[in-house]
């Protein structure tokens, strides 16, 4: 008895800060504020333990839930996540109308929220689907993709810093689901 209402209290607590984390990344991307981001880190990373203590079989619906949030807090949290890196690292410089930055009287690295969002899909898709060589591949395709715009040290740092951040927060949030299910 007291170890099934344990499960339960379990269960909840992972979904339900799971549930306020998709609920911070969401904020975070329709308003983008620095603390919704740091709140969303912090639950994600609540979640990351509470889904390393073993527990058992969890049946397909919990699976299935958790599965959903950890996809939507690795899409959409990682956008905000890799934004405020960004801002953080490159103070002073100029961004352009299409979210890239002004280098040389241009816009380089336009399009990057559209890329970002294609690139976590992908990273937590290759996790769940138990391929991570796929992340190899994710890199490969990302930075064949930009290099023609990467001839400047500034442009460097900033696809670096994009890069990981959004690839770390999709790997975190993937990796709720994939402990919940051991």
């Amino acid at each position: 008895m007291v170890g099934s209402v344990l499960l339960v209290l379990y269960w909840f607590a992972l979904v339900a800060t799971l549930g306020a984390a998709a609920a911070l990344s969401v904020l975070a991307w329709r308003t983008p504020r620095a603390v919704f981001v740091y709140a969303a880190t912090g639950l994600l990373g609540i979640s990351l333990i509470l889904a390393a203590v073993p527990t058992g079989e969890s049946g397909f619906a919990l699976q299935a839930l958790v599965s959903i949030l950890a996809l939507g807090i690795a899409v959409l949290g990682g956008g905000p996540a890799a934004a405020l890196s960004l801002r953080m690292a490159s103070r002073g410089v100029a961004e352009g109308e299409h979210g890239g930055i002004i280098q040389d009287g241009g816009e380089v690295l336009r399009g990057g929220t559209a890329v970002g969002i294609l690139e976590r899909l992908a990273m937590a898709g290759v996790i769940l689907a138990g391929f991570p060589e796929g992340i190899a591949v994710i890199v490969a395709i990302k930075g064949v993709g930009r290099f023609t715009e990467l001839d400047a040290a500034a442009t460097r740092e900033r696809f670096i810093i994009g890069t990981f951040v959004s690839l770390i927060w999709a790997a975190a949030a993937i990796g709720v689901a994939i402990l919940a299910r051991s």
